[in-house]
């Protein structure tokens, strides 16, 4: 075989995994944003239930419609 011929078939396919490592990284990084993105947004309706649920807890009703007729 000739040597341009290997080195040619050589730097073809590092530039295709170049460009493939690229792409792998680039979708990597969309993920982890795109997943802390609904990390944030599962927090934050976690943090409304557990206000909501704290809020309609029996004792916590009974004692605000005591406060009322108290007044």
């Amino acid at each position: 075989m000739d040597n341009t011929l290997i080195i040619s078939l050589l730097t073809v396919c590092v530039v295709l995994l170049s460009v493939v490592i690229v792409t792998l990284l680039v979708v990597l990084i969309a993920l982890l944003a795109k997943l802390r993105q609904v990390a944030a947004n599962l927090d934050r309706i976690t943090n409304n239930v557990a206000s909501a649920t704290d809020w309609l807890a029996p004792s916590k009703v009974i004692g605000e419609v005591a406060k009322l007729f108290r007044k």
